[in-house]
């Protein structure tokens, strides 16, 4: 092994140790019906209010345990592969995680996008005003992040371990072609900084240790809707990773990382937001797992916390057409087979 195959190695391991902390739920009681859910964290609300509707009396999974655990999305790719974390069922903030890591590892053959969003860039705007610096636009948002004179940072998570930190570069790849300025996505690049995840011992905040956070739109509107400080702008659409027919524009903003095993490398496009979801080939509960999504695409009030959370379920849910051949027959009727992906 190369020097630096062994020094990817040791990166990654030390990223998961610092950023990739991963909440779940107590253990199982022995002989108890169990479902393990893997998810990205900017689906914690909306998963726990979907579990506890689908576990309530009466419901298909009463009785059943969930165990309910959340990473950055790229994280969770590696503790159920080469960590070897059981898990029948991932749901990553990218749907392209599951076509680029689990499928060719053997480990999924299908991947239904079953919600969307958008990048927004949020702020306080008690904590900017402060510093002086002015409120942005998504006409001038860049020259702000990138004046000299007003030391701001970016906040995000760990490229290596997140999509939400993995499409800021993306979205300054993007900019620099939208904006037509020279090395943009370099001077927008020097002034992000990846955060730690939930558990630092050190306080990590926005307006704290960073300006401005780009950040999902669902998690800005239910942020904003608490703290009324709290603010966020829209960004363009063909930056913003929000619109699908811009999918060959994002396509263009592509970043590398370490595959799941640390020993190479593998390219992620940009695209259109959309979370994932799968059951595992390997699943230990599968037919737990297979209730849950079906539940989760079907159900009048599964669909109804979903939105409630703002993550409203795509109706109906999309799938490629080779991902439609492997899909379950009971999940056939909630899909659309979408082409030329």
């Amino acid at each position: 092994m190369t020097r630096t195959n062994k020094s990817m190695i040791v990166l990654i391991s030390i990223a998961i140790l610092i950023f990739g902390a991963v909440s779940a739920q107590a253990a199982c009681t022995p002989g108890t019906p169990t479902v393990i859910i893997w998810h990205a964290g900017s689906l914690s609300n909306a998963f726990k209010a979907v579990e506890n509707l689908f576990t309530a009396q009466g419901a298909p999974g009463y009785g059943v345990c969930v165990q309910d655990k959340s990473a950055g999305s790229v994280d969770i790719m590696r503790q159920v592969t080469a960590g070897g974390q059981a898990a029948d069922i991932v749901a990553p903030a990218d749907y392209l995680d599951i076509d680029i890591f689990l499928k060719p590892a053997g480990y999924a053959n299908y991947n239904i996008q079953f919600t969307q969003s958008k990048m927004v860039l949020a702020f306080l705007a008690s904590k900017i005003a402060a510093k002086g610096i002015p409120v942005p636009t998504p006409d001038d948002w860049y020259t702000i992040v990138t004046n000299p004179n007003l030391n701001v940072t970016i906040g995000g998570s760990h490229l290596y371990l997140d999509p939400s930190g993995y499409r800021a570069p993306m979205i300054f790849l993007l900019a620099q072609d939208y904006y037509n300025v020279p090395n943009l996505y370099n001077n927008l690049l020097e002034h992000y900084v990846a955060a730690p995840a939930q558990g630092a011992t050190t306080p990590y905040a926005l307006g704290t240790n960073y300006d401005f956070s780009l950040t999902y739109e669902s998690n800005a509107i239910a942020t904003a809707a608490t703290n009324s400080d709290y603010q966020y702008i829209e960004l363009p659409d063909a930056i913003n990773l929000g619109n699908s027919s811009n999918n060959k524009v994002y396509k263009k903003a592509v970043i590398v990382m370490p595959d799941l095993n640390g020993t190479g490398l593998v390219p992620v496009p940009g695209s259109r937001v959309t979370w994932g979801i799968t059951i595992l080939k390997k699943a230990p509960n599968p037919d737990n797992a297979l209730k849950f999504v079906q539940f989760l695409l079907s159900d009048a009030g599964a669909q109804k916390a979903m939105a409630d959370n703002h993550f409203p379920l795509l109706s109906p849910s999309l799938v490629g057409p080779l991902d439609y051949l492997f899909l379950p027959k009971v999940l056939r009727p909630y899909v659309q087979v979408e082409f030329g992906q």
